[in-house]
């Protein structure tokens, strides 16, 4: 038990060290502009998004899954978010349409995946294109434009109060990142979660109903990509049915650079979020500094094959 501890800590170690020395080098390349209170606000605004789909993402990733349909999750629940303000929904409602747009594609993952026992992998890829195709028929291929009412404070860079520092999504993320931190570690459902993804044939035969569980995971995951495409509409105020192309990359990588196995049974929530904040910290510390968008695309790269090649090679030494 004391060892299963160190290691956690461990793991939680590299991505908090990780983030702590990107965020120097820049402090010291740009002192003035990146450490402003202003770029401050930016960067945790722009975590958001990435931020709770990396949520979702640890239940599927520590379960030993994947799931490639987020980004498409989030362009249909950004549409859909839109359509129910343009139809004059309460935001509040058509927020809550939106998030359950995506809990839709989840479910519809989940029990593909655990009753049909097909492999995550092409469920996800098949359900990405779905979504994807979904949200352009609903949008008519085109941007949908929606006055977006309080929805759009969620988002603000400079929020108001101004007590709030930080935009209210971010205080969002947080609440959520603590509620489901809990649920991942504290219940019973997270304790599943952690044994399937250590071996799925165990926890089948100590009592774990497997292909329940499973469908919650991914149905989490699902409602995690539409609060992230509710999330993304607010940023925009506009429903873009092409938005979040490849996002789900991002996502896993944030979950991945966070300590997480794709072997299952590793990971956490604060692992996924310090990865979610390095990618943010990276991609706006290289624009602060006039470097490439495509250098970032391969730094980005490089510390993803390097968190999986020292989680491999930490696998062979257990």
């Amino acid at each position: 038990m004391a060892d299963e501890k160190r290691a956690r800590v461990l793991d939680l170690v590299g991505p908090f060290a990780g983030l702590i020395a990107v965020a120097a080098l820049f402090a010291v390349l740009e002192p003035a502009t990146f450490l402003s209170v202003y770029n401050l606000q930016t960067i945790a605004a722009q975590t958001v998004i990435v931020g709770l789909g990396a949520i979702g993402m640890t239940f599927v990733i520590v379960s030993g899954g994947i799931d490639l349909s987020v980004g498409s999750a989030i362009a249909l629940s950004s549409v859909v978010t839109a359509l129910a303000l343009r139809e004059g929904w309460n935001p509040a409602i058509a927020a809550l349409a939106g998030a359950a747009a995506g809990l839709a594609i989840g479910i519809a993952n989940g029990i593909v995946i655990a009753r049909a026992k097909v492999v995550p992998f092409i469920v996800t890829l098949g359900t990405m294109g779905v979504a994807r195709g979904v949200a352009k028929y609903l949008a008519g291929e085109q941007k949908i434009d929606a006055p977006p009412g309080w929805l759009a404070e969620v988002m603000a860079r400079t929020p108001e109060p101004v007590w709030l520092l930080v935009a209210p999504g971010v205080w969002m993320l947080a609440i959520l990142a603590v509620a489901m931190g809990i649920v991942l570690t504290r219940t019973v459902f997270g304790l599943h979660t952690y044994a399937i993804g250590s071996s799925e044939a165990t926890a089948h035969l100590s009592g774990v109903r497997v292909a329940r569980t499973k469908t919650f995971i991914y149905a989490v995951s699902g409602l995690f990509a539409g609060l992230a495409g509710v999330v993304q509409y607010a940023r925009l105020t506009v429903g873009d049915p092409t938005t979040a192309v490849g996002k789900e990359l991002d996502v896993i990588a944030a979950v991945v650079i966070g300590g997480a196995s794709l072997s299952g049974g590793v990971g956490g929530i604060t692992g996924s979020l310090v990865g979610a904040f390095l990618m943010t910290v990276l991609a706006n510390g290289c624009t602060l500094t006039g470097v490439p968008n495509y250098v970032q695309e391969i730094l980005i790269g490089l510390i993803i094959v390097v968190a999986v090649a020292v989680d491999r090679l930490r696998h062979r030494q257990a």
